[in-house]
């Protein structure tokens, strides 16, 4: 099975070439899923989730959208008005419900959460935050899963923090989601956030849970040229690769391998 992840397009900032590079090499590989790990905008404005959906429609279904912490209006007095009266009506709109988007085919099941707020008590509202609603919600699907299937979980922010990441996350509750996650079987969660690919493992449990970043499709790089992960799952074991645009074309920049739970 094939995985594609993408993430942090920020259509409004979005590198142009690199995405309409993107849209075609995803077409032609045909995954099995595309994940789209949030930050779709740069400032939540119309035009911006006009243009990501229309980009979105053209790449292979099925597809699992989550929103990031860009994907509320939040420029200008209009722009909050509409922030704090139906923050997230505009991805609703285009993709369903901002929580709790999930799939399952024979052998993988993937959960899905909101991991931004339209506001916080605290002054960065783009960091991260989980529930403990949805901390249960998510552990009841991944326990659900039949036996033996790869369980998959996307947010957008990394629920700990990366070690050498260029930005923090924060995430209020994501340390003690990461562990109830890992004790409920998940095998890889997905997210975005810092516009830079890693794989890491979550050190909890057996330490087989590994966490996966996917870069930025914007101009608004940290530490790698825009891209994207292919995730290749095999019987027993998961490889990701980072693919980079650089010199008109999508290349390998980085690779990672991990035994699967058996």
């Amino acid at each position: 099975m094939k995985l594609v992840q993408v993430s942090d397009i920020h259509f409004g900032g979005e590198n142009r070439e690199a995405v309409e590079a993107a849209a075609a090499w995803i077409v032609e590989a045909q995954p099995d899923l595309v994940v789209a790990a949030g930050d779709l905008t740069l400032d939540g404005k119309a035009a911006e989730f006009e243009a990501a959906a229309e980009w979105l429609s053209r790449l292979p279904d099925p597809m699992i959208v989550v929103p990031g912490n860009h994907d509320t209006p939040f420029v200008g007095p209009g722009e909050l008005f509409e922030r704090f009266t139906r923050g997230w009506g505009r991805f609703k709109e285009r993709f369903g419900d901002e929580d709790g988007a999930a799939w399952r085919a024979p052998g993988i099941t993937v959960a899905s959460l909101n991991s931004a707020r339209i506001a916080q008590v605290r002054w960065n509202w783009s960091k991260g935050a989980v529930s403990h609603g949805q901390i249960r919600r998510v552990v009841r699907e991944l326990e659900a899963a039949p036996a033996g299937d790869l369980r998959v979980v996307v947010c957008h922010h990394p629920l700990m923090e990366i070690l050498g990441g260029p930005m923090t996350a924060k995430v209020h509750g994501g340390v003690d989601a990461a562990n109830r996650f890992v004790a409920a079987g998940a095998d890889v969660i997905l997210s975005g956030h810092i516009h830079l690919p890693f794989v890491t493992a979550i050190p909890f449990g057996d330490g087989k849970t590994q966490a996966v970043g996917s870069g930025t499709l914007s101009v608004r790089e940290r530490g790698a040229a825009p891209g994207f992960n292919v995730i290749e799952i095999e019987p027993e074991c998961i490889r990701v690769k980072a693919l980079a645009y650089e010199r008109g074309q999508f290349d390998v920049w980085r690779t990672w391998a991990f035994d699967r739970r058996l």
